[in-house]
């Protein structure tokens, strides 16, 4: 049986969407910190381009682009960019979604318009990014793609039912394209994580709900990047090659899947 081929262990371009702020930022630091060249994409262009002078200021390598992930063609563009710089995809994180300016409410006032927004951009925004560079990972057949997917999937977290739906349909996903990719030597996994203390304010959880749930957790403490960059670093590594299709919680045990 033809076994799939290994890359040597050097760097990788490492591709993370929503790498602006909060956890992909996170992950895009620790992966330039390892030596990775780091692709790091988001609308915010501005705010992307401060990531990457970050990583390029702590000796670095970091494509900062600007890019729509729900817009078809700033999909394409973008990957036709990422081709050019390194002529190679080795993983991706789906990390970018709508969640941060998410208020929380009954589902049945969330508005249609803002329902369809949601599921867009985390979904359809996903499965476009991932469609564009699988093509790249085939090339040398090897390939990680990490879906971000959420613990709120797991508790069943109410008032955000869009959100909560979006995410579970990841996981999906996630079960489907490993279906179809690992005899392309490529794996895809969804990382579900709780909430995590970041740099993005979250008005709509106030501290007593904030500390209601860390009071749930089996690890009672705040979960913060640190918790969950190893996490996506195994995922996107050697290590992880024979685990594909899984769905992992990393939220201090409040949730079990």
């Amino acid at each position: 049986m033809n076994q799939p081929s290994h890359q040597p262990r050097t760097s990788r371009v490492i591709v993370i969407t929503g790498a602006a702020q909060g956890l992909g930022r996170a992950y895009a630091l620790r992966f330039g910190r390892e030596g990775h060249r780091v692709v790091a994409l988001d609308i915010h262009g501005e705010a992307v381009q401060r990531v990457a002078a970050e990583i390029e200021a702590a000796g670095g390598e970091c494509l900062a682009l600007t890019a729509d992930i729900g817009d078809e063609a700033s999909v394409a563009d973008a990957a036709r960019r990422i081709d050019e710089r390194f002529g190679r995809c080795d993983v991706l994180v789906n990390n970018a979604a709508i969640f941060s300016t998410i208020k929380m409410r009954p589902f049945e006032q969330i508005p249609l318009d803002e329902w369809m927004r949601v599921l867009h951009v985390n979904i359809t925004g996903t499965f476009l990014m991932t469609r564009a560079l699988v093509p790249l990972m085939r090339r040398n057949r090897w390939g990680r793609v990490i879906h971000v997917s959420s613990a709120a999937v797991a508790m069943g977290r109410a008032h955000y039912l869009h959100y909560t739906t979006s995410k579970a349909a990841l996981i999906g996903m996630t079960r489907s394209m490993a279906r179809e990719l690992g005899a392309d030597g490529i794996t895809v996994n969804a990382l579900l994580p709780g909430a995590t203390d970041t740099e993005v304010p979250r008005e709509t959880v106030t501290p007593a709900q904030k500390q209601a749930q860390i009071a749930m957790r089996s690890i009672p403490r705040e979960e913060g990047p640190q918790d969950l960059e190893g996490v996506v670093a195994f995922l996107a590594s050697d290590d992880s090659g024979f685990v594909t299709g899984q769905s992992l919680v990393v939220d201090g045990g409040l949730s079990f899947l």
